[in-house]
């Protein structure tokens, strides 16, 4: 399987989900300089498996969003947001 095929596989971004949309964690893929944030996304509950609903976003910019997972909700910024790899549920 080629990389971009790989990719797809781990799902989308959670910042590129629809607003609403109940997604499925797959994946968190954090940048080199923040492996810290890693293991704070899954102590929050961003765990492979777990449902996950943008709620809706700051205006203007999108800067945090507001998203539902499991059964709390969190301010997440955009850069957060976007190492959460997700799939539609």
């Amino acid at each position: 399987m080629n990389a971009a095929l790989d990719a797809l596989a781990l799902g989308i971004p959670l910042l590129q989900a629809t607003d609403g949309q109940p997604c499925i964690v797959r994946h968190i893929q954090v940048p080199a300089y923040a492996p810290e944030w890693k293991s704070w996304l899954q102590q929050i509950g961003f765990i492979e498996g777990e449902r996950v609903t943008i709620l809706r976003r700051s205006q203007p910019g999108g800067d945090p969003l507001a998203v539902r997972v499991g059964q709390s909700t969190f301010a997440l910024r955009r850069v957060e947001a976007a190492c959460v790899l997700v799939t539609p549920a």
